[in-house]
Formats: C-alpha cells, sequence, structure tokens
C-alpha cells in the first residue's frame, strides 16, 4: 500500500451543489449531513445543495458547508473501502484543518462541527470591525513580495495569507496598504496579481479579534491527542498533543497559512500519495506544482470519483 495522507481544502473550495451526490448514495455520508444539520440548528445540506451561491459564499455558512462536505467524503470512503485505505498523516488548508482534525481524532463529529461555526461566526464579526483586503500573486518569489509588504507597513496592515503552491501567494491586509502592494508587486515583476473577492483580510491581524474570541471557546472544547500526526497550518510541523492544538486553532485564525511546507514535510516523511477530500480539485492543483511528477493526488467529491480513486489505490497494492 502506498504512504498515503488526507488532505482537506479550505473556503473558495464550495460550489452549490456539492455533497448532493454523496449524500444520495452513502449511507455515512448522509449520516453527517443530517448530523449537521441538527447541531448547527440550520439546514447545512440545503445550503450546499441548492445554495444560493450567495448564501453559500457568506463565510458564516461557506465553513460549516465545506467541512461538512469533506467529512461526508472521508466517511464515504471508510463505507466503501471498509477500512483497506487510511491515512498515515492528515493536512488541511485554513478551515480545512478542522477535517483534518477530525479525521485524526482529536474532535468528535460534534465538537468539530460546533468549532467551526464559531470560527466562522467570529470571523465573519470581526470582518465588520475591520475591513481588509486580499489578493493572489502569481510568479513572484515569496522574499519579493514580502519587501513590497514591508514597504507599505505606514499605509496598514499587510501580511502573506497563503504560501499556497511556488508560484502563488496570496497577500492580506488593510484595503489602502493591499491596494498599494498589489502596484509594487506588479512592478517588481508578478506575472499577475488578482484582487479576491472576500469579506475580509483573513489570516491577518485583522483577525486579531476573532482569534481572542476563538482562545476563550476552545478553553474548554472536548480534544484527544490526535491519533495520526497532523500538519498544522500555523507552522508546518507535525501535531499530536491536544494541548498542541488548543494552542493553535485560535493563532491560526490571524496567521499565514504555510501550505507549500505543509506539503514538503509530508513529502519527506515519506508520504507518496494523497487524497483531497471534499468538493473541487483546489489542492490537488496546488500539489502538482508543489510535489514531484510521481507523487499522485486523487480528489473524492462524489461517488464517481470516490469508486475510481478506490479503484486505483487498492489495484496498487
Amino acid at each position: 500500500m502506498k504512504n498515503i495522507a488526507f488532505i482537506f481544502p479550505g473556503q473558495g473550495s464550495q460550489t452549490t451543489g456539492m455533497g448532493l451526490d454523496l449524500y444520495n448514495n452513502f449511507e455515512s455520508a448522509k449520516k453527517v449531513f443530517q448530523t449537521a444539520d441538527e447541531v448547527l440548528g440550520k439546514s447545512v445540506s440545503k445550503i450546499c445543495f441548492e445554495g444560493p451561491d450567495d448564501t453559500l459564499k457568506q463565510t458564516i455558512n461557506a465553513q460549516s458547508a465545506i467541512v461538512t462536505t469533506s467529512i461526508a467524503a472521508l466517511e464515504a470512503l471508510k463505507e466503501v473501502s471498509k477500512g483497506e485505505i487510511s491515512a498515515k498523516m492528515a493536512a488541511g488548508h485554513s478551515l480545512g484543518e478542522y477535517g483534518a482534525m477530525y479525521c485524526a481524532n482529536v474532535m468528535d463529529l460534534n465538537t468539530t462541527l460546533r468549532a467551526i461555526q464559531k470560527r466562522a461566526d467570529l470571523m465573519d464579526e470581526a470582518t465588520k470591525l475591520k475591513s481588509g483586503a486580499m489578493s493572489a500573486v502569481l510568479g513572484l518569489e515569496t522574499d519579493k513580495i514580502q519587501n513590497c509588504l514591508n514597504q507599505v507597513q505606514n499605509l496598514g496592515v499587510a501580511q502573506i495569507a497563503n504560501y499556497n503552491d511556488p508560484t502563488q501567494t496570496v497577500i492580506t491586509g488593510e484595503q489602502a496598504a493591499i491596494l498599494k502592494a498589489n502596484e509594487l508587486i506588479k512592478e517588481a515583476g508578478a506575472r499577475k496579481v488578482i484582487p479576491l473577492a472576500v469579506s475580509g483580510g483573513f489570516h491577518s491581524a485583522l483577525m486579531q479579534s476573532a482569534a481572542e474570541g476563538f482562545s476563550e471557546f476552545v478553553k474548554d472544547l472536548n480534544l484527544n491527542n490526535a491519533s495520526i500526526p497532523v500538519v498544522t497550518n500555523v507552522d508546518a510541523k507535525i501535531t499530536t498533543d491536544k494541548e498542541d492544538f488548543r494552542l493553535k486553532m485560535p493563532k491560526q485564525i490571524s496567521s499565514s497559512v504555510y501550505w507549500v511546507q505543509t506539503i514538503q514535510l509530508m513529502l519527506n516523511e515519506g508520504i507518496d500519495t494523497f487524497i483531497e477530500l471534499g468538493n473541487g480539485k483546489v489542492l490537488a492543483g496546488l500539489n502538482r506544482k508543489i510535489c514531484p511528477p510521481d507523487v499522485k493526488t486523487y480528489n473524492i467529491s462524489d461517488s464517481q470519483s470516490l469508486k475510481d480513486t478506490v479503484e486505483s489505490i487498492l489495484s496498487l497494492v
């Protein structure tokens, strides 16, 4: 069997209709959606399946919807593979980290759902306190991007939000600072700078109020030590101790997502196969630019992709 890691996508991967095929075809997936509806007191399933898009993309809905869909995909994989396909490590991009923690038994389903909804609510509140902006930078080295951000600190907060792949970095912060940084980054030779349609400056100091609120929330959260290593966003380090997760969960809201470094660490640990669990193929796309050509990333988002993935991996045994 290959050395497999499960990875979970973050905000921006959502599309209306996601998870419906899993819900209709796998009892285990249906139970995940039903539990989400009950625990969160809203129809997460309807938001996923019917939208509309404007409702689904709202932070307060998108985060719980994406994590629910990812966990449904994970449970469907367990159902179909009957335990023959399992992960040696796990990681998730931004909010996807909650799927990874669930996968590693750090939190049960109810706790995971309550935590991700609290995180989303606090982040939504933070965007109303301080407006922000984010841009995707293509084709410029991170040290040059950081140099441009250093030059606009007098205009406000400006940070790197996501180290997504060697050619794509996302910046975040206050609008005036990010607008000026966009100009400087273009002048420094970036192939493209794309302003993102977001409601705030996520993964920046603008989210500090949300991080502080979440720190209080997680104090009493029922956490377990991880059953498999989770590589955490804030430092791209292996984490297994429940108290380390308790410290890192609030910090993750306002700090950078070290995704390139996360995948590189997993490769160094011997991972040679990734399975992206959840809607879309965002992480598979990033992995193509991070990983050697012989490292395969599968995606499971519906019954067909699940069937194809299971057949492909079990044929390698």
